[in-house]
């Protein structure tokens, strides 16, 4: 049939209206679709290069990282801008603290090691053709000259600890004297740096030197050093009480309880004790002994005290003597006051002079000379006590009242005394005395209500210009001197203003005539150091030494044995010993078999004080010189072989730089743009 139904057209449209719409929106989402996956492949794209650059970024952060963290502990340093660009040669000096306080620790082991380890270091970093003083606080003449690099390294093994201690100052001085000629030159001082070491405000350097001090640091540690030791009285007697006052000090920070404390004499216990010592500050005990029979004594104070413990112990020495010397000078009229009292005791020996015939040459050898009326005495007298005074001596005067007066004034003026006034002959009495001076201190148990005191007669009136060095022990009424201390060079003399004749007064008779006299005689005589110091003191005092033909004298202990040089002076002899005494302990001084003197040696006890230099005290002591202060613990010390100096030091700043880029390391992983994919 040639016809169409219209249903079915109807229906054919029908169906071919929503293929068409269908087939023109499955162009358009085709058209869509490709659109949208070419979107997604460019924002992959774009988060893909963003990945990129962020791993990148954390890369190179972890790199820098890592780089600057190396480099901080290789330690590397800008070299100084004032080096010498000269090809000569080098000459080197290198100061080892060879003192107590370098037997400290720290983390790398002893002071003493870590020097010597640190001097290594420096000396390997210099040319073979270099030259080198090794030096310590012994001054050795061995020190005193360069040597190669292996012998310099050979003498820096055998250095050991000493009993010698030196100031910057004598360091630095010591070091100038062989850094000379036209060679680069360098000082180094290797030390704790203890606040004892300077002794001056700022160091005097010099500018062709290049010096460096290196720093060390030590652990702190607590100490109680025995201080010092000293006997109340300069005389000793055989069976006497004696009373001896130690010194303790407490160099810590915190409070030191019950240190126990031992007295020793000849290896025999005579006191025992505990003392607490508050932090910082130095305590007194006095040890009570007695029962020593005459000769030299050898004493010695222990506490025990850790880790320090090379100043626990201190030695001294004194001799019990079995006789006390007197020298009585006596004028024509001087009775027999004096003469009497020391015959009723076998310990005091005296011997008398007239005034016309005076034995000068003996005064050294008595602990006490009596001026007994003397009617005209000389200045030559006047010159030999002079002498005696200042070895410690101690004199009495007792004036002749019914002498010249202008003849008494040239001698008391060459004595440094004063001069008489006038010659009073009003009746008076004492109306003062001293019962606290040492004279009458220990004399009374009790002071007596109502003192009987001297009465006077007649008296001197002097003329006083200098009372600096007086000590008035009686007065008279209108505080007029009756009996005075002056002190006259290492010695005293007692003057009195009247005489001890009956016509004067009655002090001779008087019951405190005695024990002033007495008293006198025992805090008189010439007293001897009851130690000495190692590094310090290298000049002995001993009694008048008279040698014969071909004899010497000679220094004896253990293992060791020297002969000293001696002098007179003074009265004294003095033993010179130089630097030949290293170790602590007693020392015999011998002529042939006679045992003349025994001398206690001990470690100096300012090494006892253990608090440091700090870095910035130091560089205030070298102000604007040529001087570099190093701390081991925080700066980097090497050297380039050649003539470069140590530089400026730049381990912290790359320490400071790797923790930075270790930081950003964190900050990218966590902060930076992560863009979600989206489909």
């Amino acid at each position: 049939m040639n016809f169409l139904y219209p249903g079915f057209l109807f229906a054919l449209i029908s169906v071919a209206i929503p293929v068409i719409i269908h087939l023109f929106n499955f162009r358009k989402f085709k058209k869509v679709y490709f659109s949208n996956v070419q979107l997604l492949k460019e924002v992959e794209q774009q988060n893909s290069s963003k990945e990129k650059l962020k791993n990148l970024l954390i890369l190179l952060s972890r790199i820098l990282a890592i780089t600057f963290l190396v480099l901080a502990f290789a330690q590397p340093y800008i070299p100084d801008h004032h080096q010498k660009t000269t090809v000569a040669n080098n000459i080197i000096s290198v100061y080892i603290d060879n003192s107590y306080s370098m037997e400290a620790i720290n983390k790398d082991g002893s002071l003493l090691d870590e020097a010597k380890r640190r001097a290594k270091e420096l000396v390997k970093g210099f040319g073979i053709n270099d030259r080198f003083q090794l030096l310590t606080n012994d001054f050795e003449g061995k020190h005193q000259r360069l040597l190669n690099q292996e012998a310099f390294l050979e003498a820096l093994d055998d250095v050991k600890i000493s009993a010698a201690t030196r100031n910057l100052q004598q360091l630095l001085n010591r070091q100038g004297n062989i850094l000379t000629g036209a060679e680069n030159k360098y000082s180094f001082l290797i030390s704790d740096f203890q606040k004892n070491i300077s002794a001056a405000n700022k160091l005097e350097t010099r500018p062709d030197i290049q010096y460096s001090f290196l720093k060390l640091n030590a652990n702190i540690l607590p100490n109680v050093a025995v201080d010092s030791v000293w006997i109340l009285s300069p005389n000793h007697q055989p069976g006497a009480n004696e009373r001896l006052v130690v010194q303790l000090k407490n160099y810590s920070e915190e409070e030191a309880k019950n240190i126990p404390l031992k007295l020793s004499i000849n290896n025999q216990q005579k006191g025992l004790g505990a003392v607490t010592i508050p932090a910082g500050k130095t305590v007194k005990d006095t040890l009570n002994f007695s029962g020593l029979a005459a000769g030299w004594q050898k004493g010695m104070i222990t506490i025990k005290d850790f880790p320090v413990t090379f100043d626990d112990t201190l030695s001294f020495s004194f001799k019990v003597d079995e006789s006390f010397p007197v020298l009585s000078i006596n004028g024509s009229n001087a009775g027999n006051y004096i003469k009497t009292l020391f015959a009723t005791d076998t310990y005091y020996k005296l011997t008398e002079n007239a005034e016309s015939n005076i034995n000068y040459s003996n005064f050294a050898n008595y602990g006490l000379i009596v001026l007994n009326g003397l009617k005209n005495p000389s200045t030559g007298l006047a010159q030999q006590l002079k002498t005696y005074l200042n070895g410690g001596g101690t004199v009495v005067l007792f004036p002749d009242l019914d002498a010249d007066i202008k003849a008494y004034n040239p001698f008391l003026s060459a004595l440094s005394l004063p001069t008489i006034q006038a010659l009073t002959t009003t009746p008076t009495k004492v109306d003062q005395i001293d019962l606290q001076n040492p004279i009458f201190k220990t004399v009374f148990e009790e002071i007596p209500k109502n003192l009987d005191l001297p009465a006077v007669t007649r008296y001197y009136s002097f003329s006083e210009t200098n009372t600096s060095n007086k000590e008035d022990i009686m007065m008279l009424p209108g505080r007029k001197s009756f009996f005075s201390k002056y002190g006259i060079g290492n010695g005293q003399v007692y003057l009195a203003a009247s005489g001890l004749n009956a016509n004067d007064g009655n002090l001779a008779r008087h019951p405190v005539f005695v024990p002033l006299i007495y008293r006198l005689a025992l805090s008189g005589g010439n007293e001897i150091p009851l130690y000495y110091n190692l590094g310090k003191d290298n000049a002995l005092v001993s009694k008048k030494i008279s040698l014969g033909k071909n004899q010497t004298l000679k220094i004896i202990a253990d293992h060791f044995e020297a002969i000293p040089e001696m002098r007179q002076a003074d009265g004294k002899t003095l033993i010179y010993i130089a630097d030949q005494i290293k170790n602590a302990g007693f020392y015999n001084l011998k002529l042939a078999d006679s045992l003349l003197a025994v001398y206690g040696f001990n470690n100096d006890r300012t090494e006892s004080d253990l608090h440091y230099l700090s870095k910035a005290a130091l560089e205030q002591l070298a102000g604007k010189s040529n001087l570099k202060i190093f701390d081991t613990d925080k700066d980097a010390v090497k050297l380039i072989a050649g003539g470069n100096k140590i530089g400026q030091t730049l381990w912290k700043l790359c320490l400071i730089l790797s923790l930075i880029f270790i930081a950003a390391e964190i900050l990218l992983i966590r902060f930076f743009n992560n863009t979600k994919r989206t489909i």
